[in-house]
């Protein structure tokens, strides 16, 4: 139906890139993690506490964009305790992050139950990032209103999609990164500090899947729920495996699962009368 399909195209489109934003920030964290030798199982719990985070701070203060760094700060958190048990005491890192992700679950969900839901108008309403018209770009026919027509946060993972790309692979930060994951004897060796760059690295790739969690308080959904993010750490994860632990596969990975689950979404089309 022309009708129907010509109003609604771009719409879907541009909802399918940004179904993928968490996917996106979550597949670069846990590449970012795999590169440096630390398996990040814990992207669900960086979403989960990063949305929970960026919908409490934006609230308070009405600026989504401190509540964007509230989900930094949130997914650094977590990140924070993976690596204190997978690089300094040697747990199994698998094993702690699924612990991980089950106590972020828990913890958000008993804080959205005794705080945020009793609360709701001063603690759980995120003033969220409206959608930016890039001037000429957005008029380009196709592409044009779906890459050119979004909020700040998907610009955002834009730029960093690129930077970390060249980054891991065009400068000495990820030259380290990708020593001590793939070679830690050697990188000790030249003197790299071995544990002091994994646990920096990944705190950073905490904080960049914290910006992914960000996604669902600040412009997907106007309040946190309690499970939100509904497992899509999971499919980040398992994006990085099927780009096999490179930021551009990753990326591809991520934008061809956002792509099937914008039919989660997707109301029903009108029948014909």
């Amino acid at each position: 139906d022309p009708l129907w399909s010509r109003g609604l195209g771009d719409v879907y489109k541009r909802q399918a890139v940004s179904l993928s934003v968490p996917l996106v920030f979550g597949a670069l964290g846990g590449v970012i993690g795999e590169r440096a030798g630390v398996v990040n199982v814990a992207i669900e719990g960086q979403l989960l506490l990063g949305a929970f985070s960026a919908a409490l701070l934006s609230s308070v203060t009405g600026s989504p964009f401190i509540g964007l760094l509230g989900a930094m700060l949130g997914g650094v958190l977590v990140a924070a305790v993976l690596a204190a048990f997978a690089i300094k005491y040697l747990v199994e890192q698998v094993i702690v992050g699924v612990v991980l992700n089950v106590l972020v679950s828990g913890l958000t969900g008993f804080l959205y139950g005794a705080l945020l839901a009793p609360n709701e108008a001063e603690l759980n309403t995120p003033v969220r990032f409206s959608r930016i018209e890039i001037p000429l770009l957005s008029d380009i026919p196709i592409i044009g209103p779906v890459l050119f027509n979004q909020t700040f946060i998907v610009y955002l993972m834009f730029i960093t999609v690129a930077i970390v790309a060249w980054g891991l692979y065009r400068t000495k930060w990820g030259l380290r990164v990708r020593a001590v994951g793939e070679h830690p004897q050697a990188a000790d060796t030249v003197g790299i500090k071995v544990n002091s760059t994994r646990f920096w690295n990944v705190l950073l790739a905490g904080a960049i899947a914290g910006i992914g969690g960000a996604y669902f308080t600040l412009v997907s959904v106007p309040q946190f729920g309690k499970d939100m993010t509904a497992g899509l750490g999971f499919i980040a994860l398992a994006a990085v495996i099927f780009g096999r632990w490179d930021p551009i596969r990753a990326t591809l990975a991520a934008l061809l699962f956002g792509l099937s689950l914008i039919h989660i979404s997707e109301p029903t089309r009108p029948e014909r009368i």
